[in-house]
This record gives structure tokens, C-alpha cells and sequence, in this order.
């Protein structure tokens, strides 16, 4: 099996799923608001070839919600068939800037009317508290709406050019372009690409996760009502060994936009690289989290304590290791771990739960892995460290803390799991230090009293994104990735508008009426 087709799984991390023969009846969903059955989403999907069926379900009570098509290699052709006809058709591609602005605004109007529907259906799928989802989903709207504001005023240029010549930029959209979309945040980081790639005028089609397709498919399913054409924005779901790898392959795509797993990006790359396409990758992380002496020892604490457990730690930019300044290191662990010890684990849909499941069995195995190497490797466990099933089920991990040094595996790889490292740094210097130890550079956080050492700091650490006195905030207009193992390209931000569009370079020569002769005697001095 080609290393793609072992990769690519909707580029969700460490997943497993289940894929039944279509012939099999699914089990009743155990929630009312799902339907039984989801199809894909392009025109035909629902005549498609599709001939298997993916179980979802629900990581809090290992119970089958909904089952959905896993495409094939012809359906995934026919999606993206779909796509390229609208495309040339120009009923999305040559619309005026103001009817795309008008169709995307609608869109995200619908969309938060319809927010704690999608909230449930998130947490409901993923495991993530309820409380979480709301306030996620709440801000969405933001990235249609300012994507569309960028459609609508984005304009082409003219730089300076030697000579009598008028030099103009022009941008258009790039075509079909293919979107791989994670589990953990499943319609925030699909509306993340999918906004630009819309109102740059693109057409589109997502593969979502396995794990947690059904909010990408029903969002797609609103943007039909909303006016966005067929064939503009397609869904299809499925596993990496068959959807995934004809999606990258297909020669008709434009680009790829893939957020996942660094052994995933790197596979992708391959199959881009191929037919020469760009590929935006926001793949793996190991966020630090600096701790220096002057800041107020509780305020960081709980700063802290978000970066590291929200998701269950499960987001690529959780604050996953926890560099303390040994001038309060003591004070500020014993207070990170008596809090820790407090969360609240729990059904995921009750709003008092703060920290609820990981993804699957295979996320617990690996949380249990990493905190097996970190004790035999010399590592202090300070809490958790085990399963922590609700009423006998679910997939919930304990809040875990362990105390490690630098050079650790917990120190080191990235866990996607509630599992800590703490350690415990003699200055400054070495704490930048291991700070840009790994080959991570997505994320990264420092908490400081001091505006001159913030600056100082933030400058020198090796991430895309530094954050002071604070973490995860995130804004549509704010760039987004990282570089080294932590991927290549920007979501966010007129960055990851023109991402999704191609520059044209037109040279108007103005001073010549005849032009230049090259090969006349002493013309050719003076040509330009």
C-alpha cells in the first residue's frame, strides 16, 4: 500500500474508523436529531458508485450515530468533474464580485441561525464539551463574511516598471481545489478554507474526516440553499486509501489545502508535487508555553491550563509543554495540578463539563503510550495518567501532568491528547532554548509582565504563531501556519485569499507607437 493511501484519512491523526459493506443495515442512531443516512454531497451523489458505508460515532458513549457514504475513486471523479464544469461554466468563477459578497453574506446569516444545531452536531460527533462548540461556532460567521468583504474589495496593481510601460496585476481563480479537513474542528477549519476558496471565486471540493463528517455535509447542504451553485462546493466523505488518495491525485486539481498530521502532509506534497500544484499544509505541533519569573504566578496558571486542556488537548497549537522558570516553578505546578485534578469530565452536551473525551480508542491507546514511555523514561507523574471511562464507557482520558526534561519523548512529540509535559528551566536563555528545540514551528506562548522581554521573546521563538499573555485566539484576518514539520502556507488573512488565486503580469508598452525594432542599428541601446 502506497504511503498516501496509508495517510491520508481525512488527515485525521491516529484514527481508526469503521466501514461497512452497504448491504449491512445500520445500527439505529442513538440521537434523534441525526439522520440515519448521509450521503455526499455533489451532483449525482445520491446516484453515485459509492457501494460502502462509514459508522459514525459518538466518543462519549461508543454508540453509532448516523452511518455516511465513503466515496470512490468514480465518485470522487464525478465530483470533481462536477466542479470543473461549474467552473468553466462561470456561473461561480465569472459572477461579479458583488453577487459572490451577497450569496456568502446569506450564507453566514443562515449559519448563525442555525448555531446550536451545528454546536450539537459538532460535540455530539467529536466528544468536545457543548460549552466549547458554542462559543467556537459563534464567531464562524466571521470568516464568510470578512472573505467576502476581501472578494468584493481586493484589487490587481500596478507597479513600478522601468521604461515607458504600464505593468498591471490582475488575479483570478485558480480552479478546482481540493480541501483535507480534520475531526477536531471539523466545520471551523473547512469554513477556514472553503470562505476563501469561495469568494476568490474557486470551485471546491472538501473531504472531511472519517470520524466527523456530518456538520461539513450538511453545512454544504445550506450553502445549495443559500445560492452558492451546484457543483461549486462538494463533500466527499471516505477513508484515505481510496477518497483521499483520488482526490491528491486527481491531475484536474488546482491545489490542495490540507490540515493533518505531519507524515500526512508529507505524503500529500509527494502527490502534489507530481502535478506541480501548491498545496497549503497546516500539519503537526508542539506548542510551548514560557512561564517567566515576573508574571503573576495564578494568572498564568490559568492561561495555561486553556492552552493545555482545551479539546482535551486534542488542537494542534495545544499548549502541550509547559516551560516554568525554576524561580516559580514549585508554586506554579502545585497550582496547575491542583486545578487540573478539578476539571470536570463528563457528557459533553451537559454544559458543566469542561473536559470531555478524545476522538477514539486508538487516541486513548496512544495518551496511555506516551504516558508509559514518559515514566519509564524517568518522567514524575503529578496527576492523571490513565482512562477514565463515564458509567463504563466512553473514550475520556484523565487531565494528565507529568514532569519531564528536554530531551523526553513527552518533551518532544506531539501527543493530541490531554498529556502534559512539565519542565522546569534554570534561565531565560534556556528556556527560549528549549522552546525551539523540536521540529515543530506552529504555535507558540510566552507569559511575561515585561513588554521588553514579550517583544524579545516572541521574535526569537521559532513558530508562526506567538501569542502573549494568552492562546488559541484566532480572527479571520489574523495569518495562520507554520513552517518546518508544522506545514507550509497561511489559512486566514488576505494571505490565504490570494492563496486561491492566480497573479497575471500584463506589460503595456505606451512609449513606442511603433514599437522597437531589436535589430535596427543602434536601435536595440535603446530599447526599454
Amino acid at each position: 500500500m502506497s504511503l498516501l493511501r496509508q495517510l491520508i484519512r481525512g488527515s485525521t491523526r491516529w484514527s481508526s474508523s469503521r466501514r461497512l459493506d452497504i448491504a449491512i443495515p445500520a445500527r439505529r442512531p442513538f440521537h434523534s436529531m441525526f439522520r440515519p443516512h448521509y450521503t455526499n454531497v455533489f451532483p449525482g451523489a445520491e446516484i453515485g458508485s459509492s457501494r460502502q458505508r462509514i459508522e459514525i460515532e459518538n466518543p462519549a458513549t461508543e454508540e453509532i450515530i448516523c452511518t455516511v457514504d465513503a466515496a470512490s475513486p468514480a465518485d470522487v471523479n464525478a465530483a470533481v468533474t462536477a466542479g470543473m464544469k461549474a467552473f468553466q461554466s462561470g456561473i461561480w468563477a465569472n459572477k461579479d464580485v458583488n453577487h459572490r459578497f451577497d450569496v456568502l453574506i446569506k450564507l453566514a446569516d443562515m449559519l448563525k441561525s442555525r448555531m446550536s444545531e451545528f454546536a450539537k452536531y459538532e460535540s455530539l460527533q467529536t466528544g468536545r464539551p457543548i460549552r466549547e462548540m458554542n462559543a467556537q461556532l459563534a464567531r464562524l460567521p466571521e470568516w464568510l463574511t470578512y472573505h467576502a468583504s476581501l472578494a468584493r474589495t481586493h484589487t490587481g496593481r500596478i507597479p513600478p516598471f522601468k521604461g515607458k510601460m504600464l505593468n498591471t496585476l490582475t488575479y483570478s481563480p485558480l480552479g478546482v481545489v481540493a480541501q483535507i479537513t480534520p475531526w477536531n474542528h471539523p466545520l471551523l477549519i473547512a469554513i477556514k478554507k472553503i470562505a476563501p476558496a469561495l469568494a476568490a471565486g474557486n470551485s471546491v471540493v472538501v473531504k472531511p474526516s472519517e470520524l466527523a463528517p456530518v456538520s461539513v455535509l450538511l453545512f454544504a447542504e445550506m450553502a445549495l440553499e443559500a445560492r452558492i451553485p451546484e457543483g461549486v462546493l462538494n463533500v466527499v466523505c471516505g477513508l484515505g486509501a481510496e477518497t483521499g488518495k483520488a482526490l491528491c491525485e486527481d491531475s484536474r486539481i488546482a491545489k490542495i489545502d490540507l490540515t493533518g498530521g505531519t507524515e500526512t502532509g508529507r505524503a500529500v506534497c509527494a502527490a502534489a508535487g507530481k502535478n506541480l500544484i501548491p498545496v497549503t499544509a497546516e500539519l503537526g505541533g508542539k506548542t510551548p508555553v514560557l512561564v517567566f519569573p515576573d508574571i503573576e504566578v495564578e494568572r498564568a496558571v490559568k492561561g495555561a491550563l486553556f492552552a493545555s486542556f482545551i479539546a482535551a488537548g486534542q488542537t494542534c497549537v495545544t499548549g502541550s509543554r509547559i516551560i516554568i522558570h525554576e524561580d516559580i516553578y514549585d508554586q506554579f505546578a502545585a497550582s496547575f495540578v491542583a486545578k487540573a485534578n478539578a476539571l470536570r469530565i463528563g457528557d459533553p452536551l451537559d454544559t458543566k463539563t469542561q473536559v470531555s473525551t478524545v476522538i477514539n480508542r486508538a487516541s486513548i491507546d496512544r495518551c496511555q503510550r506516551f504516558v508509559d514511555q514518559a515514566l519509564s523514561e524517568g518522567g514524575k507523574l503529578l496527576c492523571g495518567g490513565s482512562p477514565a471511562p463515564v458509567n463504563g464507557k466512553g473514550h475520556f482520558f484523565q487531565p494528565t501532568v507529568i514532569e519531564v526534561t528536554p530531551e523526553m519523548a513527552l518533551a518532544n512529540e506531539e501527543v493530541f491528547g490531554p498529556v502534559i509535559a512539565l519542565i522546569r528551566s534554570p534561565s531565560p536563555a534556556h528556556m527560549l532554548a528549549t522552546a525551539n528545540s523540536t521540529p515543530f514551528a506552529l504555535g507558540a506562548a510566552l507569559w511575561t509582565s515585561s513588554l521588553s522581554l514579550a517583544h524579545s521573546v516572541s521574535q526569537q521563538l521559532d513558530a508562526g504563531l506567538v501569542w502573549v499573555n494568552t492562546h488559541h485566539n484566532n480572527d479571520p484576518s489574523s495569518p495562520w501556519g507554520g513552517w518546518k514539520d508544522s506545514g507550509m502556507g497561511k489559512e486566514n488573512g488576505v494571505e490565504a485569499f490570494e492563496g486561491y488565486l492566480k497573479c497575471k503580469s500584463t506589460v503595456v508598452n505606451w512609449g513606442e507607437a511603433g514599437g522597437v525594432d531589436w535589430f535596427e542599428d543602434n536601435k536595440g541601446a535603446r530599447y526599454g
